[in-house]
């Protein structure tokens, strides 16, 4: 017997130790033609094993490039793709720079420090004050997913203006106006919903009291005959 610990080290197991041997076969014929077309029908074989491989772009680039790779870069034949090198395998690619960002609120994060300096910088009233509204908006709305707990506004501005030096004030006056139309429309659903609902019920009670009224008919229709129904006794 063959045992593994004695064979050659298998590259790429997903084809298999019959593939590599096809390719150290390959690698032993000297005819370029003959290897050629044995080189074609190896990458057919490679395909077929791993259909999953039709579902890439350029599956066929990358069957020639595992082909190229279980040679060990020495197998000469023609490819209609550029043939790989082992140099440039074993390239590492460029690091990516990470971006250092030291934000000086670390609760808040570097957005909202972005947001609060745009707004400092700023001298529209109309823009800071929309800026403040949205610093605020935002801090409100991560004390409450924090704490589950809602926070005074008095609070939210205290710390807004430890952050900004009191240079930054919002006014809750446009939040108070989307809750007003946020309540305006549950009202409004609610309404449209009780008078379905009304109509459902009414039509469920019509059904019901129908049902009762076949049920006394049968009852009384039985009741001189002798086709009751007897109760039966377990």
């Amino acid at each position: 017997m063959e045992y593994n610990t004695k064979r050659n080290h298998l590259i790429m197991r997903e084809y298999g130790r019959h593939v590599q041997k096809m390719i150290e076969h390959i690698l032993s014929i000297e005819d370029p033609e003959r290897r050629q077309r044995n080189a074609q029908a190896v990458i057919e074989l490679m395909g077929f094993l791993n259909p999953h491989l039709k579902n890439v772009e350029d599956f066929r680039h990358k069957l020639w490039d595992h082909l190229f790779l279980i040679s060990d870069f020495e197998l000469d034949v023609k490819s209609p793709y550029p043939v790989p090198t082992r140099e440039k395998l074993k390239a590492k690619p460029n690091p990516l720079p990470y971006p250092k960002r030291h934000p000086r609120y670390s609760h808040l994060g570097k957005n909202v420090e972005d947001i609060i300096n745009k707004g400092l910088e700023t001298n529209d009233p109309e823009k800071k004050l929309g800026f403040a509204n949205a610093v605020a908006y935002y801090m409100k709305l991560a004390y409450n997913n924090w704490h589950k707990e809602i926070v005074h506004d008095d609070a939210i501005q205290s710390e807004l203006s430890n952050i900004t030096n009191g240079q930054l004030t919002f006014t809750n006056t446009p939040y108070v106006k989307s809750f007003r139309q946020q309540e305006n429309r549950d009202r409004d659903r609610g309404g449209s919903y009780g008078k379905q609902r009304g109509k459902f019920q009414q039509r469920t009670n019509s059904n019901n009291n129908n049902n009762n009224n076949r049920r006394n008919d049968n009852r009384n229709s039985g009741s001189g005959g002798g086709n009751n129904f007897k109760k039966k006794r377990y």
